[in-house]
C-alpha cells in the first residue's frame, strides 16, 4: 500500500473509532456517561434539585414559617405559586427549603456510608480475624427492615433532624460495608497486591494504594443510591412524625400536614410528593447510569 494511502486512511481515523484500551480509562468512561441517556436525564432532574436547593434563600421571598390565616387554602395561582396550606404559609417556600433538607440530609448519609461503610468493609475484607466479628454484627443490623431500624433509632435519640442523619447512618452503612467487603475479597488475591505483600508493602499502603482505588467503581454505585434511600426514608420518618420536628419545612411533614386536606386541598400533599418522586427518580436514574457504566460485567455483555 502506498504511503499516501495510509497517511489518508490515518487522517480519517476519529478519536471514537480509537480501541478504548488505547485511551486514558478517565476518557473512556466520561465518553460513555456523556452518552448514556439515563445519567444524562437523572443527572438533569438530580441538577434541577440541588439548584433549587442551593438558591433557595433567592428564590423564595416569604419565610416558609411564616403564618397568614387570611391565606390558608390559596390554591396555586399568580400570588401563590404552588398555593398555602392550612396555616396560609407558602408552599413554595416550603417545598424549596425542603429541598435544601432533603439534600443535607441525603449529602450527610452518604458522606457517613462512604467514611464509616468503607471502613468497616475494608478491614472485614482485608483482614481475616476482623471479618467474622464485623460481618456477623453487620448481618444483625441488616436483619431489621431499613424503615422499622430508623424508626427504633429516632425513638432513642429523638425527633430532630441531626438524630435522623444519625438514624440513616446506622442503617445504611451495613449496606455499604458489605459492597465494599466483596470488592476487597476479591481484590486482595490480585497478582498486583500479592507482589506488593511481596515487596514488603505495609497493610496501610496497600489498602490505600492498591485496593481501595479499584474498589471506588461499585462504592460509588451503591452510594448514588443510597442517596435515594436516604431522601425517600427521612421523607417516610418526617410522615410518621419520628423526623423532624413539625413545623421544619421536609417534605415529609409538609405531606403529613396535607393528609387530612386531601380533598379541599389536594396541592399540600400532591406538590411535595411529586417533587420527592422526581428527585428519587433522578437519583435512581443516575445510579442507574453509572452502575451500566463503571460495572465490568454489563460492559461486555452490551
Amino acid at each position: 500500500m502506498a504511503p499516501d494511502t495510509v497517511l489518508a486512511i490515518a487522517d480519517t481515523i476519529d478519536a471514537e473509532d480509537i480501541p478504548e484500551k488505547r485511551q486514558h480509562p478517565a476518557r473512556v468512561t466520561l465518553r460513555r456517561l456523556m452518552h448514556h441517556r439515563l445519567f444524562l436525564l437523572g443527572g438533569g432532574l438530580c441538577l434541577v434539585i440541588v439548584l433549587l436547593a442551593v438558591l433557595a434563600p433567592w428564590i423564595t421571598t416569604v419565610d416558609p414559617y411564616k403564618l397568614s390565616m387570611r391565606n390558608k387554602f390559596k390554591p396555586p395561582g399568580t400570588e401563590f405559586v404552588f398555593g398555602t396550606d392550612n396555616f396560609g404559609r407558602s408552599l413554595w417556600s416550603r417545598v424549596v427549603w425542603g429541598a435544601q433538607l432533603s439534600m443535607f440530609i441525603g449529602g450527610a448519609v452518604v458522606l457517613i456510608n462512604a467514611v464509616f461503610g468503607t471502613a468497616i468493609g475494608a478491614a472485614a475484607g482485608y483482614f481475616r480475624k476482623l471479618d467474622n466479628l464485623l460481618m456477623r454484627f453487620n448481618d444483625a443490623l441488616m436483619a431489621f427492615p431499613a424503615v422499622l431500624l430508623a424508626i427504633a433509632v429516632t425513638a432513642v435519640l429523638g425527633p430532630s433532624v441531626n438524630d435522623v442523619i444519625i438514624a440513616l447512618g446506622i442503617v445504611y452503612t451495613p449496606r455499604t460495608a458489605r459492597i465494599v467487603r466483596a470488592s476487597v475479597l476479591v481484590l486482595r488475591e490480585m497478582e498486583y497486591v500479592q507482589a506488593a505483600v511481596a515487596a514488603g508493602a505495609g497493610h496501610w499502603r496497600i489498602l490505600r494504594r492498591h485496593i481501595l482505588p479499584n474498589a471506588m467503581a461499585p462504592l460509588i454505585v451503591q452510594l448514588s443510591f443510597l442517596f435515594a434511600y436516604a431522601v425517600l426514608t427521612e421523607a417516610t420518618l418526617s410522615f410518621l412524625g419520628v423526623g423532624a420536628v413539625p413545623p421544619t419545612p421536609t417534605w415529609g411533614n409538609i405531606m403529613a400536614e396535607g393528609r387530612q386536606y386531601m380533598i379541599d386541598a389536594p396541592w399540600i400533599i400532591t406538590i411535595p410528593g411529586a417533587a420527592l418522586m422526581v428527585t428519587v427518580l433522578g437519583l435512581n436514574l443516575l445510579g442507574d447510569g453509572l452502575r451500566d457504566v463503571l460495572d465490568p460485567r454489563l460492559r461486555v455483555q452490551q
